[in-house]
């Protein structure tokens, strides 16, 4: 049965994050040093000093219960504390009033033990009574602000320490009991507050961790949609010109709405298989299919498209695909807005950079007085920012609209001259 309890303890353990392994290993080693730091008053209390002073035996149960009681009272105290500490919950007033009460009792348990035995033969007192203040301390620094404690911790010495010059000690006592209680509490104090600031931080770090794997998520839904819509947006606007081209031919008795259909199933078609590539995440615009793509589908959709600039090739992948997707989009815009009748299309390579000119006219004034809107631009611009890019868009006057985007290439870096040369 042991083997068996023990194996469950294990693998609960394994089962713990990283998180709540150190917060199980915090609270238990606090946990452990109040109790570890009970022991010592109770075994106090029924030392041979004290067993030989005459003092009640009824006194001595009711030290060494009130210890216990302390003890059985330090866990939920401790651990509300600090859960206070973390925000987590509010501790109510109730709990740490039983804890005060209950380090009263305890100290006057000693310190009538103390008078009982004589404290010059009982030196152990100061100890004792130290380590009877520790649980309610130990939850007073984590309950109340820094300042405040450092006001309280050496009331409670000083309390402690009075109490012992009632009890009969003489001032050399009285004085160790004074230090002995404020160092033991400050020293508990200090460990309980870096313990908890230290696990607070690490919970911190945890929420920013949860909240980082979030952001992730949703800019790769965003990435995600902002593709499907430069994907899927110039397709659509073809076959749905295509389609009234169709029906039109078709009201007209031309045979040739045949031919549209037929290219409207070419385009789908299409679409399918680009949707399906963007779903696995194995597409990247390239610059050059784009660029005989958007000729294509602006001359399918009746608008003059002229291309002056093809030579993209030698430019850097991510440049080529930054700029390929500002292709797609611009002829995206051009078949969805206004009734165009000419595009042109300019590529102009230099050595510091490269820019990407797309104009044509026939704009809507309603879209053309939006220069700049939309989620396509947008997203066409976070792609640009990527490369160290910018985007221009907006009307150019006499119907016109212009969307310029640039791109800067790296220098080319100078070779150092060879030996051979400098001979």
């Amino acid at each position: 049965m042991r083997a068996v309890w023990v194996r469950g303890q294990v693998r609960s353990w394994k089962r713990r994050s990283g998180f709540d392994k150190i917060d199980l290993y915090t609270r238990g080693s606090l946990h452990f040093l109040v109790w570890m730091a009970l022991v010592c008053p109770v075994l106090m209390s029924v030392a041979q000093p004290v067993r030989h002073s005459g003092a009640p035996v009824a006194l001595i149960a009711a030290t060494v219960l009130a210890a216990v009681a302390q003890g059985c009272c330090s866990v939920p105290l401790v651990g509300g504390a600090l859960d206070s500490y973390l925000g987590r919950r509010t501790l109510g007033p109730p709990l740490p009033a039983l804890g005060a009460v209950l380090m009263l009792a305890h100290t006057a348990g000693l310190l009538a033990l103390g008078a009982y035995a004589g404290p010059e033969e009982f030196p152990e007192l100061p100890l004792s009574l130290a380590a009877a203040t520790l649980p309610f301390t130990a939850s007073l620094v984590l309950l109340a602000p820094v300042r405040v404690s450092a006001v309280a911790l050496p009331l409670v010495a000083a309390g402690v320490s009075g109490g012992a010059s009632l009890a009969g000690a003489s001032g050399s006592l009285v004085l160790q009991t004074f230090v002995g209680v404020c160092f033991g509490t400050g020293m508990f104090a200090c460990t309980m507050r870096i313990s908890a600031w230290s696990l607070d931080v690490m919970a911190k770090l945890r929420d920013a961790q949860d909240v980082e794997t979030r952001l992730a998520v949703a800019e790769e839904r965003l990435r995600f949609g902002r593709d499907m819509h430069d994907v899927l947006g110039r397709n659509l606007a073809v076959i749905a010109l295509k389609s009234e081209l169709a029906v039109e031919l078709a009201q007209r008795g031309k045979p040739t709405a045949m031919d549209q259909m037929v290219e409207v199933q070419r385009i789908a078609r299409t679409s399918q298989q680009e949707v399906r590539d963007v779903v696995r995440g194995y597409r990247e615009a390239d610059l050059g299919t784009e660029l005989l793509g958007a000729q294509g589908v602006l001359r399918a959709a009746g608008i003059e498209c002229a291309v002056d600039g093809t030579g993209g090739k030698q430019l850097p992948a991510a440049v080529q695909s930054a700029l390929g997707w500002a292709v797609r989009e611009a002829a995206t815009n051009v078949l969805r807005h206004g009734d165009p009748q000419r595009c042109t299309i300019r590529l102009e390579t230099a050595r510091d950079g490269v820019r990407l000119v797309v104009e044509n006219d026939g704009v809507n004034p309603g879209a053309a007085a939006l220069p700049g809107g939309g989620s396509g631009l947008h997203g066409l611009r976070e792609r640009l920012a990527a490369v160290g890019g910018s985007l221009e868009a907006g009307p150019a006057g006499d119907g016109l609209f212009h969307l310029t985007a640039e791109v800067p290439l790296p220098s080319p870096r100078k070779t150092a001259p060879s030996p051979l040369e400098n001979r």
